[in-house]
């Protein structure tokens, strides 16, 4: 994230436009991310209070002939929905939308940025290698739009900020400054948590741990029939459920200290039951597991699974496309569960990764980009990118899904809170390691039995203090 603009946008690729949004040639649809790119990282949260509403009003007539430009990641989900939901906007509004989508966008956008010409609304996530959403952030050249939230939807009566789920526009992922004001327009979420196969527990008779006591007691029955209760992928997915360890353990105050490297964090009666919950877990889980856990093999330690060799594992919505094809134990379905709560009547936390969309700072046209970024979160456009797998995080839309997506994006509808956020970014190159190997990498180490607790703790707090010594301000 050091690196400067000039940097970040060399080696360009051809630029792919989809003029009109839809009449050139639709762009060759991505494969599906692979668990490594989904385990990608985001900024700290830092919670701050709900800014508050700026009356704004969408301008009733857009200038004649007006023309955004739109800059859109284009990822598993394909270019076409991107093409659908400018045509419906241009429909709407009668502003015309020249529509760029490529998967390697950053490449794409970057020389004619370089020369001063901005697309108007970016879509681009935080947490990609290039880093080109955080450059922007960093330098401030990323417009303020929370006016937006109180803008009505243009076509619609509701206004944009009674549409968005609640918290997701009060964290830095989306408030990046601190100053109580949203930069990034939160896009496309994805629950995480604990999946399961729910055909199992039925066999069985078994309930869902509400709390880890009870999570103990159905990893000793399990065992009894030769069950393992616990499997991850890789270590990487330790990052969502950590985070949402944290906030079930000591809350929103906790995790914002943990994050931000706070001097003691590592020594409070929080942190201590965090690693004795993941070092309990790890004497649960599967013995074959950390050889598996890596991105040749990790979809090994999905398939325990479906195998009914293992009760549970982290993971994200996008497993149930990943194991598509694959074989599976007779009547499987699959459930999701959040991590269970530290006490009998605690609250249970999913974590949500999230996209963010954004204008950039010399975009041309703000006024018309920001009719754009309210336009996201319509019915017509948020239909448009469901059918796609693409789901926004407005209120109630599990009503709107089917099969395991309804479940799946009800979680935070039938009790779970969400959990958002990541650690503060640092100079890795000073610190010379990563959150991951810092964290989560030793639960491998933990499982085999080749690293104690205490050597894990020891670890943790050398990293915290240098990390906390070069934070990126």
């Amino acid at each position: 994230m050091k690196k400067v603009l000039s940097m970040l946008l060399v080696g360009a690729l051809t630029v792919s436009t989809l003029a009109g949004c839809g009449s050139k040639e639709q762009a060759p649809a991505a494969e599906a991310p692979s668990a490594a790119e989904n385990q990608a990282e985001a900024p700290a949260e830092t919670p701050e209070e709900a800014p508050a509403e700026t009356p704004a009003e969408t301008p009733e007539t857009p200038a004649e002939g007006a023309t955004i430009t739109v800059a859109a990641i284009e990822t598993a989900y394909g270019s076409q929905m991107w093409q659908d939901v400018c045509a419906a906007f241009t429909e709407q509004t009668g502003i015309n939308v020249e529509l760029i989508t490529d998967k390697n966008l950053e490449d794409v956008i970057g020389p004619s940025m370089q020369a001063g010409d901005y697309p108007d609304v970016i879509h681009l996530a935080t947490g990609r290698e290039k880093a080109l959403t955080e450059t922007f952030i960093k330098d401030q050249n990323i417009v303020d739009i929370t006016d937006v939230l109180s803008m009505t939807v243009p076509g619609e009566s509701a206004k944009v900020g009674d549409k968005i789920a609640g918290g997701f526009t009060e964290t830095s992922l989306t408030n990046p400054y601190g100053d109580g004001k949203t930069y990034l327009a939160p896009m496309f979420y994805s629950p995480c948590g604990l999946f399961y196969n729910a055909g199992l527990f039925e066999e069985k008779g078994w309930e869902v741990p509400s709390t880890w006591d009870e999570m103990w007691e159905l990893g000793d029955k399990a065992a009894a029939e030769g069950i393992a209760l616990f499997t991850y992928p890789t270590t990487g997915y330790f990052d969502a459920f950590f985070y949402a360890l944290m906030y079930s353990v000591g809350g929103a105050d906790f995790f914002d200290q943990a994050t931000n490297y706070t001097e003691g964090v590592w020594d409070t009666e929080e942190a201590k039951t965090c690693f004795e919950i993941v070092t309990k877990l790890a004497s649960y889980t599967e013995k074959t597991t950390p050889a598996q856990a890596n991105d040749q093999d990790f979809t090994k330690n999905q398939q325990l699974i479906l195998d009914n060799k293992a009760l549970f594992m982290p993971n994200g919505t996008w497993i149930v496309g990943e194991m598509a094809e694959a074989p599976r134990a007779d009547g499987f379905k699959w459930g999701m569960t959040a991590l269970p709560a530290v006490t009998a009547g605690g609250d249970g936390y999913s974590y949500t990764w999230f996209e963010q969309a954004w204008i950039p700072g010399g975009a041309a046209n703000q006024n018309e980009a920001k009719q754009f970024v309210a336009f996201l979160y319509s019915d017509a456009a948020c239909e448009i990118f469901a059918k796609a797998g693409a789901i926004q995080p407005v209120l109630n839309i599990a009503e709107k899904l089917e099969g395991d997506n309804q479940m799946f994006y009800s979680i935070y509808d039938n009790g779970a809170k969400a959990a958002m956020g990541n650690f503060a970014a640092y100079d890795s190159a000073v610190v010379g390691v990563s959150n991951r190997e810092v964290w989560f990498d030793p639960v491998n180490s933990l499982v085999s039995g080749n690293m104690t607790q205490q050597e894990w703790i020891d670890g943790i707090k050398s990293a915290n203090d240098q990390m906390r010594a070069n934070l990126i301000q």
